[in-house]
């Protein structure tokens, strides 16, 4: 498994139909991963891949958000995001598969 990054100018879908400017001033942007170490799972998740007990966010308490965590997860959602692919039906017309996660 790997991590590929890229940078582009997304105008007219990423930042809220061009209510959010880019800077292009501060250009040129970088991004550098360092030690970095990813494990991963396909969707739907941890019940259908290998666990690793060494992985304290594998525990049971990490599976679920409680009723209060999922309510702040909704609010944090509604006001601070800009943008969710899930819900771009324009470019993605069928969701992705991890759209249907449920998160």
């Amino acid at each position: 498994m790997g991590v590929y990054s890229t940078l582009w100018e997304a105008d007219d879908w990423a930042t809220r139909g061009g209510l959010e400017k880019i800077d292009w001033r501060k250009a040129p942007f970088y991004a550098y991963y360092k030690d970095f170490d990813i494990e991963g799972c396909p969707v739907p998740g941890p019940s259908t891949c290998a666990s690793n007990p060494g992985n304290w966010w594998e525990g049971l308490a990490y599976h679920r958000l409680s009723a209060v965590e999922a309510r702040k997860y909704r609010w944090v959602r509604i006001n601070h995001m800009i943008y969710d692919y899930c819900q771009d039906r324009s470019r993605y017309p069928v969701p992705p598969r991890e759209c249907g996660a449920g998160i």
